[in-house]
């Protein structure tokens, strides 16, 4: 019978190094949970090429599927978990599902899900290999359910855990949707002025043949670089090589590829998020949000028997955010060398003291999966509370600056004609 070499983590988070006899490398991953363990690493000894991770198992296919809206993806977990506790086999449970869905990416994943599955693989085995409609966080939790003999208990957790994530998600969307629409309807009619209207007064003000206000002037150059008109030194218009209303339209594209460019990188993706938790307001509400997501991933991970290494790894590329994903990674490295959870984490500096503490206390009454779980629900709740208070505070910001671009414009343009009307008057009594 061959031998396989695996690497593995115990119930206490340290790793394991044997060797175990099995037919082939998913009976060898069988038996390695049976044993206790969490299977990170196994291969056939002397045969390098037939290395296997538990994550990925054997072969992936060539099929390219797309991603799954995590909508989608949480009303199959949900369908899935209500089969299983039913006790409907995994198999029909698939094959049942994969009808229900629609023609696109999930049901075909379901389809090859099916077929692994039939053909001998675990569903964590079966799921990891389509990474785009499954991700790492999803794949573990499956593997510790099926680890455990409560797969039908951990799809619940799971699909509780992306309903809350998705519920916080649309309402900071919902409540940015108002003031993203006044201020970009409000930008199209200042546009609008600068580009149809201010144009036409300066053909009067030229007839008046007259020195212009100061604020009239820059009015007008406004509008001419809008325009994309420029004026040379003999007092002669000349067209603009990029006028600025493309300017304008271009200008939001480019930021988006910088941004987009620069996130590629590690470096780029830390001095991007410290900038974003720098940022007044919405930077407490990312860091919140930050934390609460973390949290979460992480108090749902070691609640479905995911050892605490592990998890953090998950967590850590699960986070969405450099920041936290570094100190995670330090939080790891102090774990392993025996430090307990709430020091490392404290030492990073990225969370309140009240993270801290509650994890501390977590951690001694061995209840560490249900504090952080309170943890995230206390954030949730504060990012709603910021949230809400964002948007009150935005509505009188938004109509000072509106009216202070109004008047701006108003006075502007009729500055010149109320001293003309003066000079006029003033001329007729002196005459």
């Amino acid at each position: 019978m061959p031998k396989f070499q695996y690497e593995a983590m115990n119930a206490a988070g340290q790793e394991v190094k044997d060797e175990i006899d099995a037919q082939t490398s998913e009976d060898a991953i069988a038996k390695i949970r049976a044993l206790g363990y969490f299977p990170t690493k196994v291969k056939q000894k002397g045969g390098a090429k037939k290395a296997a991770t538990a994550a990925a198992g054997p072969k992936k296919r060539t099929a390219k599927l797309g991603k799954v809206s995590v909508k989608q993806l949480t009303q199959f977990t949900r369908q899935l978990s209500t089969l299983m506790d039913a006790g409907l086999p995994i198999l029909r449970s698939i094959r049942i599902l994969e009808q229900q869905q629609k023609p696109g990416t999930l049901r075909v994943a379901l389809r090859y899900v099916g077929e692994d599955v039939e053909g001998g693989a675990t569903l964590s085995e079966a799921m990891a290999r389509h990474p785009k409609v499954f991700d790492r966080l999803f794949t573990n939790m499956i593997a510790a359910g099926e680890a455990g003999g409560v797969l039908d208990v951990i799809l619940q957790r799971l699909a509780d855990f992306m309903e809350k994530a998705q519920k916080l998600k649309r309402k900071v969307i919902g409540a940015m949707i108002y003031p993203v629409c006044v201020i970009g309807f409000a930008f199209l009619i200042v546009a609008g002025i600068m580009y149809f209207v201010v144009p036409k007064f300066k053909t009067i003000f030229a007839d008046f043949d007259t020195t212009l206000p100061g604020i009239t002037q820059l009015l007008l150059d406004l509008s001419d670089w809008m325009v994309g008109k420029t004026t040379d030194e003999s007092g002669a218009e000349k067209d603009m090589l990029i006028p600025g209303w493309l300017i304008i339209i271009l200008s939001p594209l480019a930021f988006i590829g910088t941004y987009k460019v620069v996130r590629k990188f590690e470096g780029g993706r830390l001095f991007l998020d410290i900038v974003k938790l720098k940022v007044p307001i919405l930077g407490t509400i990312l860091s919140k949000s930050g934390i609460a997501r973390f949290t979460r991933t992480l108090g749902t991970l070691v609640a479905a028997g995911v050892p605490i290494l592990e998890a953090l790894n998950i967590t850590k590329d699960t986070s969405g955010n450099e920041v936290y994903s570094r100190a995670l990674a330090k939080v790891h490295d102090s774990i392993r060398e025996g430090e307990s959870f709430a020091v490392p984490l404290k030492a990073t500096k990225v969370v309140d003291n009240l993270v801290v503490n509650m994890i501390d206390v977590g951690e001694e009454t061995g209840d560490l999966d249900k504090m952080l779980i309170k943890v995230a629900d206390n954030y949730d709740d504060e990012v709603e509370t910021l949230v809400a208070g964002l948007v009150s505070l935005l509505e009188p910001v938004m109509v000072i600056v509106l009216g202070g671009i109004v008047g701006f414009i108003v006075i502007a343009l009729f500055l010149p004609m109320v001293s003309l009307v003066n000079s006029l008057t003033g001329g007729g009594a002196g005459g």
